[in-house]
């Protein structure tokens, strides 16, 4: 008599995305009706809103404050700052936090697929936040390390939120990083504003980033609209997938290495404020030609390519958000093989 057969090890399971999806913010305050919005134009790869629209809690940087663990941040007339306790707008933004994930249980309960959470990454918050002394997080390396660490834990207990709310979601992790140009740069001003904070090496920048990637323990995209987005970086620290504006990004040899390696590319192609949109043909057209200069067979870039709008959409008059996700969803079926 024999014993049971041994089966090979599947190995992970591949995370699937969707042809199209958001940013993360949008305008207007009522989180129940932007989930709506964003479940009936983006149903096969949604995400969370942000809305920091309703104020102080609601932005970036407070809305990632709501995430961390034993950590204090609160407002002042300068911004963010590290504080002993917890104040008001921190237990804001964890009240607005509270609502949308109530949200969630309200209207997304039955939805299946790719959904994708956003906060600050690690350098953009350090950056975004003062020390009690006045100079900014970032300078300090002790304090980086304390914020990273309380970052990932938040966000992955955030992540465990969501997928307990929605059992059919394979939540994705989107960390903005949109300070880490002028981390590499020396492009931060001080508090002062009268001088610039010193660059930052990149592997510095690149290894702290691989370890709040890696905390995470999930799939995690980085994204970042601004001009001299380092993809290579952001590849080589772990991420999962990229997420860009596709008029900002000129290396196409740093593209090209993360498409080998396996780095799943959400692509930015209408912008994130009020503008007349082309036709999504016109639009799917465009990603085609930049992927035939990629050199890479047509045949692959539907499922290695996410569109999006460019940024966030919370600058946005309600109606053009609506009609930029919608963009990117019709857009993207033509890019779909045949």
């Amino acid at each position: 008599m024999t014993g049971p057969i041994d089966e090979p090890d599947p190995g992970p399971v591949p995370i699937l995305w969707g042809p199209a999806s958001g940013v993360g913010s949008l305008p207007g305050g009522d989180p129940t009706e932007a989930l709506r919005l964003v479940l009936g134009e983006l149903p096969e790869f949604a995400h969370l809103p942000e809305l920091p629209g309703r104020g102080a809690g609601a932005d970036l940087i407070g809305r990632t404050a709501a995430l961390l663990v034993d950590l204090a941040v609160d407002l002042t007339p300068a911004g963010w700052r590290l504080v002993p306790r917890p104040g008001i707008d921190q237990r804001r933004a964890r009240e607005f936090l509270d609502r949308d994930l109530d949200a969630l249980t309200d209207v997304a309960d039955d939805y299946t697929g790719p959904f994708k959470v956003q906060a600050a990454g690690p350098w953009t918050l350090a950056a975004g936040l003062e020390r009690t002394r006045g100079d900014r997080a970032v300078v300090d390396p002790g304090a980086r390390r304390d914020l990273a660490q309380s970052l990932a834990e938040g966000v992955a207990a955030h992540a465990a939120a969501v997928a307990a709310r929605v059992p059919g979601a394979r939540v994705v992790v989107q960390f903005d990083e949109p300070s880490v140009p002028a981390v590499l740069e020396g492009g931060l001003p001080t508090v002062s504003g009268f001088g610039k904070l010193a660059a930052v090496e990149g592997t510095v920048v690149e290894q702290e980033l691989a370890a709040t990637v890696a905390a995470v323990g999930g799939p995690v995209v980085v994204h970042c609209c601004a001009s001299r987005m380092p993809l290579d970086l952001f590849r080589a620290a772990g991420a999962d997938g990229v997420s860009f504006d596709l008029g900002l990004v000129q290396d196409l040899d740093a593209v090209g290495t993360a498409i080998e390696a396996g780095t799943h590319l959400l692509v930015g192609v209408v912008p994130g404020t009020d503008t007349a949109l082309a036709a999504p043909k016109a639009t799917a057209s465009r990603v085609s030609a930049w992927w035939r200069e990629l050199g890479f067979p047509a045949e692959d870039l539907a499922a290695a390519v996410t569109l999006t709008p460019s940024c966030g959409l919370a600058g946005a008059s309600p109606g053009y958000a609506r009609s930029a996700m919608a963009h990117v969803r019709e857009a993207a079926k033509y890019l779909q093989p045949e």
